[in-house]
């Protein structure tokens, strides 16, 4: 028997398919809807080998394979970043557009053979649907990529391979099919990005700060697949442990990252850091008020554990306890997007490698800290954390830093692109910081009509889109350099589908809705 809230997120996902090439339909438009047709009917053989445990890895439980919305996030970000890069005339991105949305539909379709290659018995329609759709995809891309981009293709999916089999065997139920998709696949293409650029650099090309996130963020995954190797063979709760864990980070950091880093930028990379973060006057009034506002969050979590202690050991905090972090959140991005996004850029990056490392200190009981860190961030633990690691504040910090890494900014010479364009960096504070906060906290409290088949509430997504239309204004009227050129039918229409799909999505929204509403902004 069918899923109907599937059913309704896979019609959403198609819509949005669907409206993005109504605006740009291209030879990739044939590739995409061949693909979504097949990634649907895939999806429901990944949710029976989930039921049935038929799965080669252990994903996580609580919700669906989220095959489909997963395979198009890619996909449609290189086919919507080559077209405004096309119309800027930056060939260079308009070829790294064809390149990102290549990657992620062959990706997707390699999860789509796995999945139906260990179903049994064979599903022969699901078969035939899976090799129609990948002929569309490679004829196309025979006749679309230079020998080069295949390589380059092909080497970012064999390293999602060797990703996906040690991390998903490493850290079970942290995943579903398709976050694993998403996550694995992102890494895999920034891996295959900073290899690229260390064979190839060029002194005075490329901003540091692009190589700076693609250094930080290779950097802490090798620190966590080196550590995870190591404490196989010895304990990581002892103080010795521990004692070697603080010094190979400081080795593999100077040692590795920082002589990495410097090749790539020509510079002292902690020099060139200070310089940067402390160059302007605007700079340093941020940092500061970013640094009250980290305070603020630490003082939440420590009030929220001392109240745990006094009531009760079972007490879990709320769901609008922990949107409180939603709203620190939006009130640190915001002025960052305002002012200064180089900054808020760097200053991402850096918050990214902090919550990646402290929770390698909580996963390995690191001493002095690990034991601490278990037993503050146990309090917010929810249902999509089953797995071994905590990760739903990272992909919060994901959601609103990725349409700011993500903006094209060569392809924005005056450094804002035209009409709803112009809000591809507020996607994450609008999908997440907004949307997805007021929907659960007047969801929870007021809310009485469900959507079928959910627990979220009609009046929740109704407040969301209100609230998103309103903060779109505030926008409008705070930052001068968005100009939306008459744009609102497309912005109302983009708030609502986004909405819609958090209401169904059994995903991670916090990753999930800001992509495609950056996808949908930069159609």
């Amino acid at each position: 028997m069918l899923n109907k809230p599937v059913l309704v997120e896979s019609l959403i996902v198609f819509v949005i398919v669907l409206f993005v090439h109504a605006v740009v339909w291209d030879r990739y438009s044939w590739c995409a809807v061949a693909l979504a047709v097949q990634a649907f009917y895939v999806q429901f053989k990944w949710d029976r080998l989930l039921q049935l445990g038929g799965a080669v890895f252990q994903f996580r439980t609580a919700a669906n394979s989220g095959l489909l919305p997963a395979s198009m996030v890619i996909p449609l970000l290189g086919i919507v970043m080559k077209e405004r890069c096309k119309s800027a005339g930056i060939v260079y991105f308009e070829r790294f557009g064809v390149v990102v949305a290549s990657t992620g539909m062959l990706i997707a379709l390699f999860l789509s053979v796995i999945a139906v290659g260990i179903t049994k018995p064979v599903p022969t329609n699901t078969c035939i649907l899976t090799g129609v759709a990948g002929s569309i995809i490679i004829y196309t891309m025979k006749h679309s990529l230079t020998v080069s981009e295949v390589i380059e293709v092909l080497e970012v999916l064999l390293i999602f391979v060797y990703l996906s089999m040690i991390l998903l065997y490493l850290l079970p139920r942290c995943f579903t099919p398709g976050e694993a998709l998403l996550v694995l696949g992102g890494i895999s293409f920034v891996l295959n990005q900073l290899i690229k650029r260390s064979l190839n650099v060029v002194e005075g090309r490329g901003d540091p700060i692009d190589f700076f996130l693609l250094v930080a963020v290779v950097g802490v995954v090798l620190l966590g697949l080196f550590f995870t190797v190591l404490f196989v063979f010895m304990d990581s709760g002892t103080w010795i442990s521990s004692m070697f864990f603080h010094m190979m980070t400081a080795v593999l950091g100077l040692g590795v990252i920082m002589p990495w880093l410097y090749r790539l930028i020509q510079r002292n990379p902690l020099f060139w850091l200070l310089q940067f973060l402390f160059q302007t006057q605007t700079r340093t009034y941020l940092l500061v008020y970013w640094t009250f506002l980290a305070a603020s969050a630490c003082g939440v979590v420590f009030y929220q554990n001392a109240k745990r202690s006094s009531e009760s050991k079972k007490h879990q905090a709320s769901t609008i306890t922990r949107k409180y972090f939603h709203f620190i959140v939006v009130a640190t991005y915001v002025p960052g997007l305002i002012y200064d996004r180089q900054l808020l850029y760097v200053a991402a990056v850096l918050c990214l490698a902090a919550f990646i490392f402290l929770e390698y200190i909580r996963y390995f009981r690191i001493k002095p800290f690990g034991q601490t860190l278990r037993h503050l961030l146990s309090l917010f633990l929810d249902e999509r954390d089953s797995g071994p690691l905590i990760l739903t504040h990272i992909y919060l910090l994901l959601g609103m830093s990725l349409p700011v890494w993500l903006f094209p900014r060569a392809c924005a010479p005056k450094g804002t692109l035209s009409g709803t364009g112009a809000l591809v960096p507020y996607s994450g504070v609008l999908a997440v910081g907004v949307g997805d906060t007021i929907a659960s906290v007047f969801g929870s409290t007021m809310g009485e009509m469900k959507w079928p088949g959910t627990k979220k509430t009609f009046e929740g997504t109704m407040t969301a889109i209100f609230a998103q239309i309103i903060a779109v204004a505030l926008i409008l009227i705070f930052d001068s350099s968005v100009n939306l050129n008459s744009s609102y039918a497309w912005i109302l229409a983009s708030v609502s589908l986004v909405s819609l799909l958090e209401a169904y999505t059994t995903q991670i929204d916090n990753l999930l809705l800001p992509l495609y509403l950056q996808i949908m902004f930069m159609a």
